[in-house]
């Protein structure tokens, strides 16, 4: 009977283990945390959540490493709104609220005065942390309970919990004064703005997910990319460090970069405030304000594919609350989401998603196309699009589209630098409208170079031409969004609507241009002179019409076709 009963308690013991212990890999599970985000931190995979935390925040405030206004903070300085963008470094409390508050007053007086908030707290997973515990295995739900309870580890582990206290809610004070805070606060010298360090407490896993994108945005040699871009984790370094941004001084249209561009500091561009739903942050419309428009109209080419049209038209029926990686089996999922493409990895779901990156949006990069063809960087990257792909097609199907991709890629690619040695010739030749006579210098940092990144935002006099615009915009706006049509499935999006088409409307325009300019330099060269075309012609910028004004040598003016030859009194009373 001793024995049995040895036995038994014995099992019971192990049951308990196991249980235990299968909750602890429940909550990291999911976790999918690469080896080199270890090896940069110089901490070990297996490392306690305070040893990581400490390691990842170290990092992440540094300003050698990416925190803060950048190696160009010498010439621009923040206007009011910058302060919720960079919070760490231009946010400071309100001085003209002077209320001391606690954790319920917070709630009772922003019922008042900005009830909105309140309104989405309340239905968030912060507010309701008990439904979380209470949940059944039977709900999608589920796997939350091993989430919250991961949360409670971490903050045992820095301090923030004590060992059998169990997380009451997430409210106000937690976030924007100290996490699990008893004590009041003053609105004037305690309140923050929360950054993703401070999210980070509770949420370490996908933080660090986040961040190791710094380690695994790697480039090979003769890629003119910085290590760690693009990407999430450092998109605000990627904005500040930008020359025409730094150095404009149209301030606020500037900032129009850095409110997209503000994810390395906080997490609420995915997540609105102050309801973080997942729901909502698993839907495409999430990537959408953002990764649109005219130089990355991604979730433009999205919408318009067979995909989008199928989340579209029937997104409404999947069940949102499933983990993304069960979104197919378990869902109800009949096509891919942003998410579901950009956030998984060799079959794992997290927050990096730059690991699979090969063109990186934009494919006049120098290098990358070379490396994107040629290098075992390029083939393992795209077996891991593959595996995304299998997914849902066959393997031969995904890689000869995969192979069309990269093709129609490199096709524009070829159309666009073709134009842009023409126009560079056009400088080199001293035949732009205006270049010896009306081309005042951009603002420093930048120095002025035919067909430069800062002409999409600066302009004075004839820097930029006409054409050069023209050309800047090709490689910049037009085969990006060619590379983003055929990436995401949208035919128009890159052969007639967007990407192809524009490119050789463009193309045309150039080698016209090219084409007059050359041929009214040699007209009007005088014969035995030996002067050549740089000296032939002062342009002035092209109208945009068909009619050219130009000036030439003998006092040649041409305008809309017409010709009007003059000399001055003088000139004739002096010959």
């Amino acid at each position: 009977m001793h024995r049995v009963h040895c036995r038994r308690r014995l099992q019971q013991l192990l049951r308990a283990f196991l249980f235990v212990f299968g909750a602890t890999l429940a909550g990291s599970a999911a976790a999918d945390i690469p080896k080199e985000l270890y090896d940069a931190l110089g901490i070990r995979s297996d490392a306690p959540p305070k040893e990581l935390y400490d390691a990842l925040v170290k990092r992440y405030r540094d300003p050698a490493q990416g925190a803060g206004k950048g190696k160009f903070a010498d010439l621009w300085q923040p206007i009011p709104f910058s302060k919720y963008f960079d919070p760490a470094s231009f946010y400071s409390p309100p001085s003209s609220v002077a209320e001391i508050a606690g954790r319920k007053d917070c709630v009772d007086c922003h019922e008042k005065e900005s009830p909105g908030w309140v309104h989405q707290w309340r239905q968030s997973a912060h507010a309701n942390l008990g439904k979380i515990r209470t949940l059944k295995p039977s709900d999608a739900r589920y796997y939350q309970k091993a989430r919250l309870e991961e949360v409670e580890r971490n903050l045992r582990s820095l301090g923030k919990l004590a060992a059998n206290d169990s997380l009451k809610e997430v409210g106000c004070i937690d976030c924007h004064v100290d996490i699990n805070r008893s004590a009041k606060a003053d609105h004037r010298k305690d309140l923050r703005m929360p950054t993703a360090d401070v999210c980070a407490s509770c949420h370490l896993t996908e933080f660090a997910e986040r961040e190791s994108e710094r380690d695994t945005a790697v480039w090979p040699q003769g890629v003119e990319r910085t290590r760690g871009r693009p990407s999430h984790a450092l998109d605000y370094q990627d904005n500040v460090e930008t020359g025409i941004w730094a150095g404009m001084p149209q301030r606020e249209i500037a900032e129009g970069c850095t409110a997209c561009h503000m994810n390395q500091n906080k997490c609420d561009t995915c997540h609105t405030r102050h309801s973080f739903s997942l729901i909502e942050a698993r839907k495409p419309e999430a990537c959408g304000t953002c990764h649109s428009g005219i130089d990355h109209n991604n979730i433009e080419a999205y919408l318009l594919s067979k995909h989008g049209t199928q989340y579209t038209m029937l997104g409404s029926n999947w069940n949102w609350n499933v983990p993304l990686k069960d979104a197919i089996a378990k869902g109800g999922q009949t096509a891919p989401t942003c998410q579901s493409c950009h956030m998984e990895y060799k079959g794992k779901y997290g927050h990096n998603v730059v690991r699979k990156v090969r063109w990186a949006n934009y494919p006049l990069v120098p290098g990358i196309a070379e490396a994107v063809v040629n290098s075992e960087w390029s083939k393992q990257r795209l077996d891991a699009w593959v595996k995304t792909c299998t997914q849902c097609h066959s393997e031969r199907f995904s890689r000869a589209y995969l192979d069309l991709m990269d093709k129609a890629t490199l096709q524009g690619l070829e159309k666009v630098k073709e134009a842009q040695a023409v126009v560079s010739r056009l400088h080199a030749d001293g035949l732009l409208p205006g270049q010896k006579t009306n081309r005042p210098a951009p603002p420093a940092p930048e120095k002025d170079a035919p067909m430069e990144f800062f002409q999409l935002m600066w302009s004075k006099g004839n820097n930029p031409t006409n054409i050069e615009f023209e050309a800047k915009a090709m490689g910049e706006n037009d085969l990006p969004k060619l590379f983003v049509g055929v990436a995401h499935v949208n035919p128009g999006g890159w052969t007639y609507t967007e990407g192809w088409e524009p490119l050789i409307r463009s193309y045309s325009k150039i080698m016209d241009f090219d084409t007059q300019i050359r041929e009214r330099a040699a007209t009007t060269q005088p014969k035995g002179s030996g002067v050549g075309s740089r000296a032939a012609l002062a342009l002035l910028a092209p109208t945009g019409s068909d009619s050219i004004w130009f000036v030439g040598l003998g006092g040649v003016l041409v305008l809309g076709g017409g010709a009007l030859i003059w000399r001055s009194r003088r000139g004739r009373d002096n010959r």
